[in-house]
């Protein structure tokens, strides 16, 4: 989120959209928070133009719902949704998952081996909003690597949704299991046995769900556009 002390803060729609978002997926901002134009325009620094165009954006990706009268608000899953969530993952990642066993290389293990770093470097500081992210993006790298760039958006976007479920927010202790997980995978398909990649993958997918219902409440106090937003 903007720090005006730290860091440049987004001037463009798609810049602040990609910025909410962020603190969507990183948990920061959640499920029925209002989105008021006026107190992002001024945490931003710009007309409500452009935060407009930047909530229509989310609403395409269907992490904020927008109602006529009402305004915009961080969408809430329910838990059917998220169960249909992960029945598409659990297909699509599953295809994915041979295809990168197939496909990958000694640069590309590299690569995620450096992402499975920063998971336990996250995971050991319990950054949470770091962590959320990571875990998520784990699988958006995987289909980066196998070359299919329609995947890697469809993976990007159904992630972020489940984040949403903030009352069903992963435990420490999940989100540890779940980087394991990852590491396992990761092994199964460096050793090139693709059977034992979708297994994991598979059994990954549906531990991630079942952590769901977790009732963490774990809190980020952040002194950003959370904390402007109901203030305003």
């Amino acid at each position: 989120m903007p720090d005006h002390a730290t860091a440049i803060v987004p001037n463009s729609s798609e810049e602040i959209a990609a910025d909410i978002a962020t603190a969507i997926i990183e948990r920061r901002l959640p499920p029925g928070t209002k989105l008021k134009e006026e107190a992002l325009a001024r945490v931003y620094s710009v007309s409500r133009t452009k935060i407009r165009a930047a909530l229509l954006m989310l609403s395409k990706d269907e992490l904020i719902e927008i109602v006529p009268e009402k305004g915009a608000c961080v969408c809430k899953l329910s838990e059917r949704e998220a169960r249909e969530i992960f029945a598409v993952r659990r297909t699509l990642e599953a295809g994915l998952a041979r295809d990168f066993v197939a496909i990958a290389k000694a640069d590309d293990y590299r690569r995620i081996d450096a992402h499975l770093a920063l998971e336990r470097q996250a995971l050991a500081q319990n950054d949470l909003p770091l962590r959320a992210r990571l875990l998520g993006d784990f699988h958006t790298l995987l289909a980066d690597i196998a070359g299919n760039l329609v995947l890697k958006e469809i993976l990007r976007k159904l992630t972020a949704r489940t984040s949403l479920i903030a009352m069903h927010q992963q435990s420490s202790e999940d989100a540890s299991c779940s980087s394991d997980e990852h590491a396992l995978f990761i092994e199964a398909a460096r050793a090139g046995n693709a059977d034992a990649a979708v297994d994991i993958m598979l059994h990954h997918l549906d531990h991630v769900l079942k952590a769901l219902h977790v009732d963490a409440r774990e809190s980020i106090d952040k002194k950003d556009l959370v904390k402007a937003l109901l203030a305003a």
